[in-house]
């Protein structure tokens, strides 16, 4: 009987905004230190019609190998797995990496809601996620949004 160890895995979560590509990068980065694959996963939320659902899924999934393939570069030898998932953003990001060594998010610097972390998704990831969770903002668009 043969054994196969279980993948080692980063998981990131990406939406296409400046924060979740930083998100992405440092992801990329852990992934390559720590020799796990990178999950890259788009999580659509709810609400699109049960019969539209595949052709976007389909048209989310394109648009995000476009990314990975624009932010990482293929010197880095990574195994990557692109995925689009459906439901709450927090919770699937936080189910997704169930034996995840590492989740990383991104999130604004500042949000209108008041919470410094910014958004909805963060405040779950944290409280769900049973890995290492880490947070990046794009400090070139914190940057911006101060001028």
């Amino acid at each position: 009987m043969w054994v196969v160890p279980e993948q080692r895995s980063v998981v990131v979560g990406v939406d296409g905004s400046p924060n979740s590509m930083a998100a992405l990068r440092r992801a990329a980065r852990e992934a390559a230190e720590r020799r796990a694959r990178l999950d890259v996963i788009r999580v659509m939320e709810p609400g699109d019609a049960p019969a539209r659902r595949p052709f976007r899924a389909v048209k989310e999934w394109l648009r995000l190998r476009r990314l990975v393939a624009r932010l990482i570069p293929r010197s880095r030898h990574l195994t990557t797995r692109l995925r689009v998932l459906h439901g709450e953003p927090g919770v699937v990001l936080a189910e997704a990496a169930g034996r995840a060594e590492l989740l990383v998010v991104g999130a604004r610097a500042h949000s209108e809601h008041g919470n410094p972390l910014g958004g909805d998704t963060v405040p779950v990831v944290r409280e769900r996620a049973r890995c290492e969770v880490v947070i990046c903002a794009d400090q070139r668009a914190a940057a911006g949004e101060n001028l």
